[in-house]
């Protein structure tokens, strides 16, 4: 049975057997192959699946995220600017105050006058420490820089001179606050003429309540480093350092 006959010699059946078994072996091993390929697919594409409906949640929640947090940011950002009141407080009610204060409008200047953008402001002190007992002096310089000549009304009760704390954290005094003065002094400035303003300071505290208290509350201001700030409408100088003795 397994001795080839016939009229070939013997070697060349055994060949043709073994070919033929080998034929068998490799469609065995491409049916294996296959049958391995497609489940071995299947799985890969439910896998597949399964990964994305996975990253989709925290894509979703990460968006969710951001928008808490742009919320935030934009409630935050409209507190920005002035320094806090003269008490002390915890963080979130310095927040809660400065925001209240940055949300009160500044007075609008008067149709035809100077506006904010053609002025520059500057505050300067007349020595940079003061001995205990010596009332300090502010200079306010306000400047046209505009290109042409206009009007502004320049009294106290438009312009102010503050002291904060050096951090600028803490407003301790405005000249407007006790003694507010509304009369108009309207100043006709050229391009590049200066107009100078003087206010000496008692050297205690003042807030903006002052005015309608009987008795106002005015603490003095003990020895340390402090600033003094000029301000016109919203325009700002430069916060300007000196010392109490």
């Amino acid at each position: 049975m397994f001795q080839p006959n016939g009229p070939l010699p013997p070697e060349i059946y055994w060949r043709r057997r073994a070919l033929a078994l080998g034929a068998i072996v490799l469609a065995l091993i491409l049916v294996v192959w296959l049958i391995v390929s497609l489940r071995g697919g299947s799985e890969t594409a439910e896998a597949g699946t399964t990964g994305v409906e996975v990253d989709a949640t925290p894509t979703s929640v990460s968006a969710s995220a951001t928008s808490s947090a742009n919320s935030g940011s934009g409630s935050g950002g409209s507190g920005g600017g002035s320094g806090s009141s003269d008490d002390d407080r915890d963080d979130d009610s310095e927040t809660t105050a400065t925001s209240e204060t940055s949300s009160t409008p500044a007075p609008p200047v008067a149709p035809g006058q100077c506006a904010d953008q053609s002025l520059a402001i500057k505050v300067s002190r007349d020595k940079p420490t003061y001995p205990a007992g010596e009332e300090p002096t502010f200079t306010t310089i306000i400047t046209n820089i505009g290109d042409a000549q206009c009007d502004r009304d320049l009294g106290s009760g438009f312009q102010q001179v503050l002291v904060y704390s050096l951090d600028g954290n803490r407003r301790l005094w405005s000249n407007t606050d006790c003694f507010p003065q509304t009369e108009p002094d309207v100043r006709s400035l050229a391009p590049g003429e200066q107009a100078v303003f003087n206010v000496k300071w008692s050297v205690k505290t003042s807030t903006p309540e002052c005015v309608d208290q009987p008795e106002p509350v005015r603490e003095p201001v003990g020895p340390g480093a402090y600033t003094v700030v000029g301000q016109i409408g919203e325009l700002r100088s430069a916060p300007e350092p000196f010392n109490l003795g």
